[in-house]
């Protein structure tokens, strides 16, 4: 059996972190598309009642009686920044993809370079 090379071996190595990265990337996409989701959704709940409602928000262990208009534009505003962080981890997603199909493709043209025969 022939032993592994050791660009091989750090090939192997690069795919590997290049997986993990692409893996915890897809996890915080994953989470901030349900912060924008839930943001969202209290902003639409908001929309439906009228102006003069008491709106309450959670501050740590606090729950305060807030203007439902200043609710309002920080739901927006934060909205507006984890649809950004979606974005720049799409591209993030994309490089990580990328890179890891290169990997691939030449890990296995190695591989099966280092299995053909010969030509000796």
């Amino acid at each position: 059996m022939n032993a592994v090379s050791p660009k091989i071996q750090n090939q192997i190595a690069m795919i590997q972190q290049v997986q993990q990265q692409l893996g915890t990337v897809i996890q915080q996409k994953a989470q901030f598309e349900m912060m924008a989701k839930e943001t969202r959704k209290a902003e639409a709940e908001l929309g439906g009642i009228s102006d003069d409602s008491d709106v309450y928000v959670t501050i740590g262990t606090v729950m305060m009686k807030q203007d439902r208009e200043k609710v309002l534009a920080d739901l927006a505003e934060k909205t507006e920044t984890f649809e950004l962080r979606i974005k720049s981890l799409e591209k993030q997603e994309k490089a990580l993809t990328t890179k890891f199909e290169q990997l691939q493709a030449q890990i296995k043209g190695a591989l099966e370079g280092a299995g053909a025969p010969s030509a000796n």
